[in-house]
């Protein structure tokens, strides 16, 4: 895909998996229990095991994305709304997989939007210039901020990174509408979970 919407899975790992990971998930094929393991797995991610006494299900967690990729993780929270936990995951997660699949394309957009998006740009925290290689660190360092870092400033740089690009797209005036818009409304929604997890709403 030439846009940061959810990658493809051509080969779609069996949601049984989810069914060894949480001891007491049975059948991890009823929608309710693989919420149910997205959500906590979000926790854990977010929150630290000790949030919820899940010692035993962090180290699960990390042996699974270590073994399987965290694609294999990714893939329970893209259905989680926006303004929780798994949600936000899932889109940081796209955004990420998006600039390692087109660098350069990211590093054009971004080129283009900064000049029109300067406060954004500087919350993003990204390397000037912005080359592929920049944009790339800069959002697996994102990622790893979830487990050691303020979550609320990991949504707010990630929001702040798609606004730039969403603007560069509007300048460069090549992909569709819709492209922008999509790319903005990710923005949107990153910021906006930012601000829930600012006032301690974010669940």
């Amino acid at each position: 895909m030439s846009e940061a919407t959810p990658p493809s899975r051509p080969h779609h790992r069996p949601m049984q998996r989810w069914s060894g990971f949480f001891d007491e998930v049975e059948g991890g094929a009823d929608p309710a229990l693989v919420t149910e393991a997205a959500e906590r797995a979000a926790t854990v991610l977010v929150r630290g095991p000790e949030a919820r006494g899940d010692a035993g299900v962090a180290e699960r967690l990390l042996r699974l994305a270590d073994d399987e990729g965290i694609e294999t993780i990714a893939e329970v929270w893209s259905g989680s709304p926006a303004d929780s936990l798994a949600g936000c995951l899932w889109r940081l997660f796209v955004l990420r997989s998006w600039v390692h699949r087109e660098p350069v394309r990211a590093a054009r957009e971004f080129d283009a939007g900064r000049t029109r998006a300067q406060v954004s740009e500087v919350l993003a925290g990204v390397a000037d210039p912005p080359g592929p290689d920049e944009l790339k660190a800069m959002l697996d360092e994102v990622l790893r901020g979830i487990a050691v870092g303020d979550f609320a400033d990991v949504l707010l740089r990630a929001a702040a990174f798609a606004h730039v690009v969403a603007t560069g797209r509007a300048v460069l005036a090549e992909p569709s509408d819709s492209e922008v818009r999509r790319m903005l409304g990710l923005a949107e929604q990153l910021e906006a979970a930012g601000h829930l997890e600012l006032a301690g709403r974010l669940a």
